[in-house]
């Protein structure tokens, strides 16, 4: 998921009826979930790309401050 940033990738989950994608990025210390969602589209919306890109500033603002 070059669109979140580096080391980010999207994990694709089918169930019976519904296709389900988890945005993760793999950081030396920890795998962490940006976003869970379901896909109804071939397109990630804009608004998931938006929300992961802000959880991974987060996690690395936190990570810099330890």
């Amino acid at each position: 998921m070059r669109d979140v940033g580096a080391a980010c990738h999207e994990l694709r989950v089918d169930d019976d009826n519904s296709t389900f994608r988890i945005l993760y990025h793999i950081a030396a210390e920890a795998v962490v979930i940006l976003e869970v969602f379901q896909k109804k589209s071939r397109t990630t919306p804009k608004q998931v790309i938006d929300v992961a890109k802000k959880r991974l500033r987060a996690y690395y603002r936190i990570v810099r401050e330890d």
